[in-house]
């Protein structure tokens, strides 16, 4: 197993991977940044992803090439082979994507295997949104999600960006905090 950081703008990012491609990126926070040195093992698809990483944050990259190696149930597999087709700047709801696997009462189910994404960013699980427009949950938090819908240039609903402009949602709140949900994760 290969490991290494990335500091973003939403906090300490952990990237892990196979000799075939990433098994785990997600939002670390704090927790493994005194142990990070030792942590620390690169391998060329580290590397790439670090990149690839760099250049989003930057504005510079819109789809990522790094290969993956999620692991989960067939099930899952197929939400998130969907969730790598929702373009840059483009969200989708969780209908939508059950829709488009041709399981249109799926939508709870499609919420599931979004919530267990073990790759964020890459597998663009914060590009689902609720049916109403609804920011919903997200493992890394709703400031992230806003943050990277934000940072895509998606044009919230009215009633999310309302949402957002009568309770701010204020980043460095959760920039110190590991992504929720990653329980199941190493």
């Amino acid at each position: 197993m290969f490991i290494d950081y990335l500091d973003t703008p939403l906090g300490l990012f952990e990237i892990m991977a196979t000799e075939k491609g990433i098994c785990q990126a997600i939002f670390c926070g704090d927790k493994l940044v005194s142990a990070r040195t030792h942590e620390t093992k690169v391998n060329d698809i580290t590397r790439q992803c670090k990149q690839q990483l760099v250049e989003y944050f930057s504005g510079e990259r819109q789809t990522f090439t790094v290969p993956l190696d999620a692991q989960g149930t067939p099930f899952q597999q197929t939400v998130w082979d969907c969730l790598l087709k929702i373009p840059f700047g483009e969200v989708r709801s969780y209908g939508d994507v059950a829709q488009q696997l041709n399981k249109p009462k799926a939508s709870q189910a499609v919420g599931g295997a979004n919530g267990r994404n073990p790759i964020a960013l890459i597998v663009p699980c914060h590009r689902v949104i609720g049916g109403n427009g609804s920011l919903t949950g997200y493992a890394g938090g709703v400031e992230r999600k806003l943050w990277l819908l934000h940072h895509e240039g998606v044009e919230l609903k009215d009633n999310t960006a309302k949402l957002a402009s009568e309770k701010p949602l204020n980043i460095n709140n959760i920039i110190h905090k590991r992504q929720a949900k990653t329980q199941f994760l190493r």
